[in-house]
């Protein structure tokens, strides 16, 4: 059974944005004219059939408000905001059994939709298959990556980590703190060599600062 559910992680304070999140989340910092929490929902809704779930925290009525009347769930995090491992295990009532898809609200994608291509390399022996940017592609990021493809998949320099993944939850209820990174997941699971990582043919832009919203339009108007 591959992921039918996806979480959205959209509960952060954006606080590299500087004045531009002073009074608004940064899932609704427009991008060439829409939110970027509704670029993430254009990829969404092609592929993913079950529920929708996306935990809230800072300036969690306006999110509410843009959310309301879609498909999505919204999951207010209070009074703490409890990082992506322990986001996810809360939502994980309304997100039901199996593998579940996660994706962060905060990234543009020039290329094929980056869930689909996750759904069709899933395989049943896997405990998480993460979607990695080969660094030429990364559009104003500089590092030189996050794992080494391997097999068996390291940690270091190769492929960036893309905010989207396909992922089995089991392992979420063994970790005793209530907000935690989803990090401590992976390298248990890295340790077991059930982690595994897909390179991403087409670009990818996180924006993450003001500057990368001029990089992610320009990116988005090579389509034209």
């Amino acid at each position: 059974m591959t992921a039918h559910a996806l979480m959205l992680f959209a509960a952060g304070f954006g606080t590299r944005m500087g004045a531009l999140t002073a009074d608004r989340p940064k899932p609704l910092i427009e991008v060439a004219g829409r939110p970027l929490i509704d670029h993430a929902l254009d990829l969404i809704g092609p592929v993913v059939t079950g529920p929708v779930v996306a935990n809230l925290h800072y300036r969690a009525d306006q999110l509410e408000a843009h959310l309301a009347g879609t498909r999505v769930t919204t999951l207010r995090e209070e009074p703490e905001i409890l990082e992506t491992g322990g986001g996810l295990r809360n939502a994980l009532p309304l997100l039901g059994d199996g593998p579940v898809f996660t994706m962060n609200s905060d990234a543009v994608w020039r290329g094929p939709n980056p869930l689909r291509l996750l759904a069709e390399a899933w395989r049943e022996d896997m405990e998480a298959l993460l979607l990695g940017i080969p660094p030429a592609q990364a559009v104003g990021h500089a590092g030189a990556g996050d794992f080494t493809p391997g097999p068996p998949v390291a940690r270091g320099p190769g492929l960036i980590y893309s905010g989207v993944q396909i992922i089995r939850t089991e392992g979420l209820a063994d970790i005793g703190a209530d907000a935690f990174s989803l990090n401590l997941l992976w390298d248990r699971m890295l340790e077991r060599g059930g982690l595994h990582i897909l390179p991403y043919p087409g670009e990818w832009c996180d924006v993450g600062h003001p500057e990368g919203i001029t990089l992610a339009e320009e990116m988005l108007a090579r389509d034209v």
